[in-house]
């Protein structure tokens, strides 16, 4: 089979298109044939290696893991013996354990769900890391509930987009903020209100929301603060610059601060649950869950649709077919 291979840290051009061998089948993993697969700033991460933290888990001096890619969809090739939920021939979305930019990929029987029967292939893939991203963050640290105000930084982005429908879908009242393009975007989204970050700073339009979900990096712990209500939260997730610790400079100061302060200043890891797939096939179904994709490239332009992302400008998921 075709995969795109990481062998060594680097830019874009260390992804290379070769031929291996399938992955084994255990007694309680699928075979996946993988159709679609999401791009996400983890791939890029461990492309490069950076921030440095990251080779700790992926390897020193060059990656463990041949092939890169999470999140997938696609059609089931075959089962382990252990296997009671899935069978040849169903469609599936998840996460795959062995590397989704790959024409089949491994996955547990739990990192998969069926795919919501109303969505693309493309559409499903994007959903996995984005989206749990965003429902994990807005309900599970967030603490949004129906009537509260909200406030998505980069809510054009991969997670930014699912998380205006989630915190719709949740009964919150919602704010964006992204650039001139894409404020129509972020409105057809469901947001109550949308922030163009050029013409209006939203730390000094004297709003202030229960939850803040930040998804940029690119504002002081005081801007965060000064727009977030006196017992709200505010939560990091992504952005940053740096080799060392990257996006996890911001979160680190805010644990901080947190400790001597009424808000909750608190970062975070998404968990990868397949509960929470069927939560968000679920508002799929009931049309409250769109994935908005910005590009697709077909499995040998692998590297191009990491740079594209990588260069920070994506409106939506980028996707790669195959």
């Amino acid at each position: 089979m075709y995969v795109i291979a990481n062998r060594e840290y680097g830019p874009p051009s260390v992804l290379k298109l070769e031929e291996i061998d399938r992955p084994e089948l255990d007694e309680d993993g699928i075979l996946v044939a993988v159709r679609a697969a999401a791009v996400n700033p983890y791939d890029w991460h461990t492309m490069r290696g950076t921030p440095y933290l990251v080779r700790m888990g992926e390897g020193l001096r060059r990656p463990k893991r041949t092939v890169r890619g999470v999140d997938m969809a696609g059609t089931v090739e075959a089962v382990g013996a252990n296997v009671t939920q899935a069978q040849p021939g169903d469609e599936v979305f998840g996460w795959g354990r062995w590397g989704a930019f790959a024409e089949y990929d491994r996955a547990g029987e739990k990192s998969c769900a069926p795919k919501p029967a109303g969505l693309s292939f493309e559409q499903a893939a994007a959903i996995p890391t984005a989206g749990c991203t965003a429902l994990q963050g807005l309900r599970d640290v967030g603490h949004l509930q129906a009537g509260q105000r909200v406030l998505v930084n980069g809510a054009a982005g991969g997670v930014g987009t699912f998380a205006v429908q989630i915190a719709k879908a949740l009964g919150a009242e919602v704010t964006g903020v992204c650039s001139t393009r894409n404020v129509d975007l972020v409105r057809s989204l469901g947001a109550d209100h949308v922030v163009d970050y050029t013409a209006v700073d939203f730390a000094r339009a004297g709003q202030r929301y229960d939850v803040v979900f930040d998804l940029v990096g690119n504002r002081s712990l005081r801007d965060l603060r000064r727009t977030t209500t006196r017992k709200g939260t505010v939560v990091f997730c992504g952005g940053g610059d740096g080799n060392w610790l990257g996006p996890l400079q911001l979160p680190l100061r805010g644990m901080i601060v947190s400790k001597f302060v009424g808000q909750q200043l608190r970062m975070f890891l998404a968990h990868l649950r397949r509960d929470d797939l069927l939560f968000m096939s679920d508002l799929a179904a009931d049309g409250k869950l769109t994935p908005v994709i910005d590009r697709t490239y077909p499995l040998r332009e692998t590297p191009e649709a990491v740079a594209y992302l990588e260069a920070g400008h994506a409106r939506g998921k980028v996707v790669v077919t195959v």
